[in-house]
């Protein structure tokens, strides 16, 4: 896989694919031990909209400030 991709992949046109809003914080955890503080059944969505992010690069960087 290619450096820099945090795990995903490119799609078919090239780009690359983005987590999606659905998926549940205690299995992002596993890839960002940063969000070890949020509920296992809050989902990236409910986060992001919560901390006025707006991605999953944008969460993390305000994650690390905290």
């Amino acid at each position: 896989m290619a450096e820099g991709l945090d795990g995903r992949h490119r799609d078919k046109d090239g780009r690359i694919s983005e987590k999606h809003g659905n998926t549940k914080m205690k299995n992002l955890r596993e890839d960002y031990p940063e969000f070890k503080n949020f509920r296992n059944e809050d989902t990236l969505s409910e986060v992001k909209d919560r901390d006025g992010a707006d991605s999953l690069d944008d969460l993390r960087r305000k994650v690390k400030d905290k």
